[in-house]
C-alpha cells in the first residue's frame, strides 16, 4: 500500500468487485471514450467481481498491474490507475488512469502518478515510463508534465475510440 495525504493507493482485490462496479457506473461518461473495455468488464457486480479476480491474478503474475485509490475511510474507489503494455525485455510500461468526477482537479492523479513511478522504477525495476495522451485532454497532459513526463512524439492514428476516428495521441515518457 502506498499512503498519501487523502487516499491509499493498494492493488486491486476481489474484494473490491462492488467498489469498482460504483466507479465505473457513476464514472462511465468520463470513461467510455478512454477506457471502454474495463467500462464494459464493470457495468454488473458480476462483472467487476469477474474483472477484479482476473485483474489479481495479472498483478500477481507481473501481467498487468491495477491499482485503485481509496479515500482514507476505504469506503469507494476514488481512481483507477493501470501500469500496463509491460515490456520486461525493454524494462518499459504504461501509464493509463482515470479519476472520479468528484475527485477530479484536487490533484490526486498527479500523486498517484508520482507514487507509482516510484514503486515501478524500485519495486519493479522498470526504466522507461509512458503516458499516451489525447491533446485536447489537458488533465491529463499537466499531469505528465507535472511528474516530469518529457512529450517524445505524436503517435498517428494511435487509439480509435469507440464509434469514433483513429485519434493521434501524444507519447510522454520519464526515465528512471
Amino acid at each position: 500500500m502506498i499512503s498519501l495525504k487523502t487516499i491509499d493507493i493498494l492493488p486491486v482485490e476481489v474484494e473490491d468487485a462492488w467498489k469498482v462496479c460504483n466507479f465505473a457506473v457513476a464514472n462511465e461518461h468520463r470513461m467510455k471514450r478512454y477506457f471502454p473495455i474495463t467500462l464494459e468488464q464493470n457495468l454488473t457486480p458480476d462483472l467487476s467481481r469477474r474483472f477484479t479476480t482476473l485483474k489479481s491474478k495479472e498483478f500477481a503474475n507481473n501481467e498487468e498491474y491495477l491499482f485503485v485509490a481509496k479515500p482514507k475511510d476505504g469506503k469507494s474507489i476514488v481512481a483507477l490507475v493501470y501500469i500496463k503494455e509491460l515490456d520486461w525485455d525493454k524494462k518499459q510500461g504504461e501509464f493509463a488512469y482515470c479519476v472520479d468526477y468528484n475527485w477530479e482537479g484536487k490533484g490526486i492523479t498527479t500523486q498517484m502518478v508520482r507514487a507509482l513511478s516510484n514503486y515501478a522504477f524500485q519495486q519493479l525495476d522498470l526504466e522507461v515510463l509512458q503516458i499516451i495522451v489525447h491533446k485536447e485532454n489537458t488533465g491529463s497532459v499537466r499531469v505528465a508534465e507535472k511528474c516530469n513526463f518529457i512529450w517524445q512524439r505524436t503517435l498517428k492514428n494511435e487509439y480509435t475510440p469507440p464509434g469514433e476516428s483513429p485519434l493521434d495521441m501524444e507519447l510522454y515518457e520519464l526515465y528512471k
